[in-house]
């Protein structure tokens, strides 16, 4: 176990979820290049035995973690794996376009049941490891959980309920020295930006460029940092932290510069067939037990 005080990744066991691609992946190489020996999770296997031969054969799983008993034996083997945790990052996510009164109600339940209970299942099963003092579970957030934008209504949700499981699992972990922190970012130049957010119906809210692109590679520097000092909060770009705490303005400000587009948004919404920003699996009822 690394001292609590060490300010480098080295030694640590992490475990990484959705780690196939995007944020999951370019963190995984970059933390094993620092020393820390990983474990991945996530939906696509190519992908995931790809990064795992980039961070020395790291043992992965295939896992979706909208389904409990999945996770749990996921992390379980993962975890002997390594021998232990010292930290966990629930960073697997979905996003997908949604207008919330004419939209299908389907894109709301699978983006919650993966951002949101993916999330909670990962604190349940890894919980137990990483309940020391060295121990540090990193939450994936985003800008968008104080930020909400048109037609992202369901990923701005669920990641709103990130933060506060994060900041409720704090509290009930304080008492054994573990950490938690939250991570916010505004959109990076990953795949999930570009899946997700790039669609004609947002081109035409000119979201982007109310919301500008921040660089992957800067971002990740950023959590390896947030990671060996166990912060409470990451942000990426700098600037995200200077948004959210001023929330309740640039909210406003959001409102009134999108305000006359809108309307022919959701109509090109209405019209476009985009998919999640990863792949998922078919799902039959409600969440697996």
């Amino acid at each position: 176990m690394p001292s609590i005080g060490q300010q480098s990744v080295a030694g640590r066991r992490v475990l990484i979820t959705g780690a196939a691609r995007g944020i999951g992946a370019a963190l995984a190489r970059r933390l094993h290049s620092a020393g820390a020996q990983v474990a991945l999770l996530g939906l696509e296997p190519e992908l995931l035995a790809e990064v795992a031969r980039d961070c020395g054969d790291a043992p992965w799983e295939y896992c979706d973690v909208a389904d409990r008993a999945q996770v749990e034996r996921a992390v379980v083997a993962l975890a002997d794996r390594l021998g232990g945790l010292d930290v966990v990052v629930a960073n697997a996510g979905i996003a997908r376009q949604l207008a919330l009164i004419d939209g299908d109600p389907a894109v709301l339940e699978q983006t919650l049941q993966v951002n949101v209970l993916g999330t909670y299942y990962t604190l349940r099963a890894a919980g137990p490891y990483i309940a020391h003092p060295g121990g540090y579970v990193l939450l994936t957030a985003s800008l968008a959980a104080s930020l909400h934008l048109p037609l992202i209504g369901a990923y701005s949700a669920s990641k709103a309920a990130v933060a506060a499981l994060g900041n409720t699992v704090r509290q009930e972990l304080r008492y054994t020295g573990a950490k938690v922190g939250v991570a916010f970012y505004s959109e990076l130049d990953t795949e999930m930006t570009s899946r997700g957010f790039d669609t004609a119906a947002a081109r035409s809210v000119q979201a982007k460029g109310v919301v500008p692109v921040g660089a992957l590679s800067t971002a990740i520097r950023r959590i390896e940092r947030g990671i060996a000092r166990r912060s409470r909060t990451i942000v990426a770009p700098w600037w995200v932290s200077l948004v959210m705490f001023g929330s309740p303005v640039s909210q406003r400000v959001v409102e009134l510069a999108l305000r006359r587009s809108v309307a022919q948004a959701v109509a090109i919404a209405a019209t476009e067939d985009v998919p999640f920003t990863t792949p998922q699996p078919e799902r039959t009822g409600g969440p697996a037990a």
